[in-house]
C-alpha cells in the first residue's frame, strides 16, 4: 500500500500538502526506467546535454518568484530570501555548463610514437539524489546539473518538507526538452523504501545531503554493493574565530548573519564563536546592538529577517542546547526585542539566542544545533582558537575575522575543514570544491571536481595497425 505524506508549516503548524508514495510494485520499477533511460540519454552529445541544460535555467529564472513562494509556504523562511536562493541556484547552474568541457574533457597519456592513449570521462548510470529541505535547490542542483551534463540519469527524492521543489525540476527539465524518465521523482518518508531503492543493482551512485544519522543509514544501506558510490553531503559545527583588530560592528552584522540566517538552518551555519579576549566583552555589545534590530515573525511578511524553524523538534533541540548550556555556566546575553517578546503563538519560533561564557562542556559547542543561538567564547590567543576550533568530529567550514590576511592565511592552513573562510562565512563558491572533512561528509560537489563522482574512467590505449 503507498504512504500519505503530509507536509506541515512551520509557521502554524497546520498541513498544507499532502502526496502520495509508490507502492512495492512502483518502487521495483523506478530504477529500470531509469536505466532505460540512461542507455539513451549516455549517447547524446555533451553539446546537446548543456544546451538541454541552460534552458532549463532560463526556465527557473523566468519562474523564480512563484518558486520562491513555495519554499517560503513550505519550509518558513522569510518571504524576502528565497528569490535569492534560486536566482543563485540559476548562476551555479550556469557555472557549472560553463566548465562541464573542461571537466569532462578527455586526458591524454604521455605522447608515444605509433599509440593513441587517454583516459575518458564516462557516464555512471542511474543517479538517486536525496535533498534536503533547507536549500532545496542550491543543495539539488549540486548533483543534478552534473549528473545531467556527465550523462546519467537521475532519480530525485526530495523532503517531505518540500515535495513541490522535485516536481517543479521534473516539468521544467521536460519542457527543456530533457527526453522523458531522465528524470524520475518520487516523494516518501518510509526509509526502508529508500533503503530497497539504493540496493537495487540500477542505482551507480547515491547523492544525500542531510544529517550524519541520515548519511550514516544510507552508507550501511549501499555496504553490500560494490558498483554503487555514496556520496555524503552532512552536518556542521561550524566555527568563527574574530581576532583583536576586527572593525567590531562590521564583523558583529558578518557573524550574526552567518549564524542566524535562515533560522540557523544551514549545514554551514555559523554555530561557535570564539572571540580574543581583548574584544571580548566590546564584541557581544555590537552582536547585541545588531541582534536588536533583528524580526522574528511570519515569513511571509516582507520585514520579517528571521522565520519559524522546520518543526516542533528542531525548535526542541535548541531549547534543549540553550538549557544545557545556562545550567553549565552559559549567560543569556539576547538583547530586548520586541519581537523576540512576541513571536507568532502557533509556529516553531526560536528567539535568535546570544550565550555568552560559553565552553566546550556544553552540547551547544559540541553538536549541531541547526537553529538561531549563538554561542560565544573568549579565547587568549590565535593557538588557543586554532586548538578550539579543530575540537570537533565535524570539518564542514571554519572561519577567520582580521584585519591582517597573510595572518588568515597562516591560520587557515592548519584549520580542519573542507572550505576556510577569511573575512566571510556560509558562502558555497561555486569554482571551489564543496567538500566535508571528518564527519561532514564524503566525496565533493561543485567545481570541476564536482563531476568526478558523477562519471567512471575508462584507459584507451589504441595501437596502430601494423601495415604490411
Amino acid at each position: 500500500m503507498a504512504e500519505t505524506i503530509t507536509t506541515i508549516s512551520p509557521s502554524t503548524n497546520q498541513p498544507i500538502l499532502t502526496r502520495t508514495g509508490l507502492t512495492d510494485a512502483q518502487l521495483a520499477q523506478l530504477p529500470k526506467t531509469a536505466h532505460r533511460a540512461f542507455l539513451s540519454f549516455r549517447r547524446t552529445s555533451l553539446a546537446d546535454r548543456k544546451q538541454i541544460v541552460s534552458k532549463a535555467l532560463q526556465i527557473i529564472s523566468s519562474r523564480q518568484d512563484a518558486l520562491a513562494k513555495e519554499i517560503s509556504e513550505q519550509m518558513g523562511r522569510p518571504i524576502a530570501y528565497p528569490v535569492k536562493e534560486v536566482a543563485t541556484a540559476v548562476a551555479r547552474g550556469e557555472y557549472l555548463v560553463k566548465i562541464a568541457d573542461k571537466a569532462l574533457a578527455d586526458t591524454p597519456g604521455e605522447p608515444q610514437a605509433g599509440f593513441e592513449r587517454y583516459v575518458r570521462k564516462v557516464p555512471l548510470g542511474p543517479v538517486l539524489v536525496l535533498f534536503p529541505w533547507n536549500y532545496p535547490y542550491l543543495t539539488l542542483v549540486n548533483s543534478l546539473v552534473p549528473a545531467l551534463l556527465s550523462g546519467n540519469s537521475v532519480i530525485l527524492k526530495p523532503s517531505p518538507q518540500t515535495p513541490t521543489i522535485a516536481e517543479q525540476m521534473h516539468n521544467i527539465f521536460l519542457e527543456a526538452g530533457l527526453p522523458k524518465d531522465v528524470i524520475q521523482f518520487f516523494h516518501c518518508g518510509d526509509f526502508s523504501k529508500i533503503e530497497k531503492l539504493v540496493q537495487a543493482p540500477e542505482i551507480s551512485l547515491v547523492c544525500f545531503t542531510g544529517s550524519v544519522p541520515g548519511g550514516l543509514a544510507v552508507q550501511k544501506a549501499a555496504a553490500g554493493r560494490v558498483d554503487c558510490r555514496v556520496g555524503l553531503e552532512l552536518g556542521g559545527k561550524d566555527p568563527a574565530y574574530v581576532r583583536p583588530d576586527v572593525d567590531l560592528d562590521w564583523c558583529a552584522d558578518e557573524i550574526v548573519d552567518g549564524a542566524i540566517f535562515n533560522s540557523g538552518q544551514s549545514c554551514c551555519s555559523l554555530e561557535r564563536v570564539y572571540v580574543h579576549k581583548s574584544i571580548h566583552d566590546d564584541f557581544v555589545k555590537a552582536l547585541q546592538k545588531v541582534l536588536a534590530n533583528y524580526k522574528l515573525g511570519d515569513p511571509m511578511s516582507k520585514d520579517t529577517n528571521v522565520g519559524p524553524v522546520i518543526s516542533k523538534a528542531a525548535a526542541q533541540r535548541c531549547q534543549t542546547h540553550i538549557q544545557d548550556a545556562l545550567s553549565k555556566g552559559a549567560q543569556n546575553a539576547t538583547p530586548d526585542n520586541p519581537t523576540f517578546a512576541s513571536p507568532p503563538p502557533k509556529g516553531n519560533y526560536v528567539v535568535p539566542t546570544l550565550l555568552t561564557n560559553c565552553t566546550h562542556s556544553m552540547t551547544v559547542m559540541r553538536e549541531e544545533t541547526f537553529g538561531p543561538i549563538l554561542p560565544v567564547m573568549a579565547v587568549d590567543s590565535d593557538a588557543q582558537a586554532l586548538e578550539l576550533m579543530n575540537d570537533s568530529h565535524f570539518g564542514l567550514t571554519a572561519s577567520i575575522w582580521t584585519k591582517d590576511v597573510a595572518a588568515g592565511h597562516a591560520l587557515a592552513a592548519d584549520v580542519e575543514a573542507g572550505t576556510v573562510f577569511v573575512n566571510r562565512a556560509d558562502f558555497p563558491a561555486p569554482d571551489l570544491a564543496w567538500v566535508g572533512w571528518k564527519e561532514s561528509g564524503k566525496g565533493q560537489t561543485l567545481s570541476v571536481f564536482g563531476f568526478e563522482q558523477f562519471s567512471r574512467l575508462k584507459s584507451l590505449h589504441v595501437k596502430d595497425y601494423p601495415v604490411a
